[in-house]
């Protein structure tokens, strides 16, 4: 498994985590098990942001990477 599919195997299971969250978030009443999962869901969707942006450079700088 090359570095990009490994990447953007991570992202996908990331995503995955993130709608998890937002699910629970969404389906509690509890203001402080809602905060947590928000909170959660932040710290998630800012490492989602990172590595997207680490694939773009890693595509940039490795062709061979793009696309698959």
């Amino acid at each position: 498994m090359t570095v990009g599919s490994k990447v953007k195997q991570t992202l996908a299971e990331l995503k995955g985590a993130h709608g998890t969250l937002q699910m629970y978030s969404a389906g509690t009443r509890d203001g402080e098990a809602k905060a947590a999962f928000d909170k959660a869901m932040a710290e998630v969707g800012e490492i989602i942001g990172d590595l997207e942006d680490r694939l773009r450079i890693l595509e940039s700088q490795e062709p061979q990477y793009k696309g698959k």
